[in-house]
């Protein structure tokens, strides 16, 4: 290519996918130049570079990340958009903002980006944030080591840090995250693995993270990030739906395309689910992907102290991914709240000035306060939150330990909410059949 023009690529994203899709195809590609990366949904992701050690021979300075409002500016020739949990419609605008500069507009598919592992793969996706893929992916890993497996879980990315220091990582212990000094979200995602006895395996770079997974496991778990498809190819691939929201599997980008990918479709919450919203779930998952076996599943919410939330003033506090760009008015915690028969205290009238920008962004936000930590100054927002509030107890639905990590001085109560089939054969007669599939081979 001596000589010849490079061709201009920005790469849209969210601090995931599109460090993952530059990984696979723009890294070594002498024909194009990624002039930069933009970034949106996550906070404090942007005016960072991705760094050199990441970016290779054709990069020795990085590649810039800045904000998606500044996309237009950097004159491109293509725009590669790779981040997910949004609309088709948003995808379309984006689209329409990177024609109308006279650019290609491009979404790579799985054949260019997924990774062949040396090891089977299960692999949990979503239709959208906040369908019980979490849960779903510990019950999974769980189950298997039940099983006599050796289970290593691969997490979507969510490198917020030093992406260098991201590159690969590997967590066996709460200490692990501390030493990586995890944000919250990372938090959320990788500690319940780890209290239920199970490794995660995350970072920047996932060939070299599939890698390492595959050298200490009989089988590789793919948790899914957003409502992303996986980095990996599975050899079972599960997907989840949201009962409760029975349109999202043909509304959402790349919801759908996991929903038209998926060997198991999981329809979730169908014990608090109108019948008739089940059935219309169910309905889309047949006409989107008739070769998929559909199964149900309830996530049944507790309180570890429900009389101490009886009567009460409380402030509750929901998983941060699901109630901001997810798109959920509230979750399980308000859910468990009411039912104890708590009085909900509205956290926006205390919110400091961070958590009152997310407010702003996200005005769909009903009477809960989400777990935001993107960063320290984020981190001291919610705690300041929490402590300005007029509550007299704090439930918590986030997955973490959330009284370990910020010591607030209300005592916190924390709603869980697990995996259970709804029926049988379900999900786990589903796994059973895969697991007894690599014992014949």
């Amino acid at each position: 290519m001596e000589g010849s023009k490079r061709i201009r690529v920005v790469i849209a994203g969210a601090a995931g996918r599109d460090f993952h899709d530059f990984n696979m195809v723009y890294r070594r590609e002498p024909s194009a130049e990624v002039v930069a990366f933009t970034a949106t949904q996550i906070p404090g992701i942007e005016r960072r570079r991705y760094p050199p050690e990441l970016a290779g021979a054709l990069y020795p300075q990085g590649i810039p990340i800045v904000p998606e409002s500044e996309l237009e500016s950097l004159k491109p020739e293509r725009v590669v958009f790779a981040y997910s949990d949004v609309s088709h419609a948003e995808v379309m605008h984006l689209a329409s903002r990177a024609l109308a500069i006279g650019a290609d507009f491009e979404l790579l598919g799985p054949a260019r980006t997924m990774i062949r592992a040396a090891r089977p793969v299960i692999a949990i996706s979503a239709v959208r944030t906040g369908s019980g893929k979490s849960p779903t992916a510990r019950w999974l890993s769980k189950l298997l080591r039940k099983r006599g497996l050796r289970v290593a879980v691969v997490r979507h990315p969510m490198p917020y840090g030093d992406l260098a220091k991201q590159a690969v990582q590997r967590f066996a212990s709460r200490e692990d995250l501390d030493a990586a000094a995890c944000t919250l979200e990372e938090r959320e995602e990788y500690e319940p693995h780890l209290d239920a006895g199970g490794t995660v395996h995350a970072g920047v770079d996932y060939e070299k993270v599939i890698a390492n997974a595959a050298a200490e496991a009989d089988v590789i778990v793919w948790d899914g990030g957003n409502n992303d498809f996986p980095f990996v190819r599975p050899e079972l691939h599960i997907v989840m739906v949201d009962a409760l929201h029975p349109d999202h599997g043909a509304a959402y980008h790349p919801g759908e395309t996991c929903l038209r990918m998926a060997d198991v479709v999981v329809v979730s919450k169908v014990d608090v689910a109108p019948p008739v919203d089940t059935a219309a779930a169910i309905e889309l998952a047949r006409r989107l992907n008739p070769r998929a076996r559909i199964v149900r599943a309830n996530f049944p919410v507790r309180l570890d102290d429900p009389d101490a939330v009886t009567g009460r003033r409380a402030l509750v506090i929901e998983d941060g991914p699901t109630i901001t760009h997810g798109g959920m008015r509230f979750g399980a915690g308000l859910v468990a709240a009411r039912a104890a028969g708590a009085t909900i205290v509205d956290p926006r009238p205390f919110a400091a000035p961070l958590i009152r920008e997310v407010f702003a962004q996200y005005p769909h936000i009903e009477s809960v306060l989400p777990a935001m930590g993107y960063s320290p100054a984020q981190l001291e927002a919610l705690a300041a939150t929490i402590n300005a509030a007029d509550a007299e107890v704090v439930v918590s639905a986030t997955p973490i330990d959330l009284a370990r990590l910020l010591h607030p001085g209300k005592p916190v109560v924390r709603a869980r909410y697990e995996f259970e089939d709804a029926t049988w054969p379900g999900l786990e007669a589903e796994i059973d059949a895969f697991v007894l599939g690599l014992a014949a081979v």
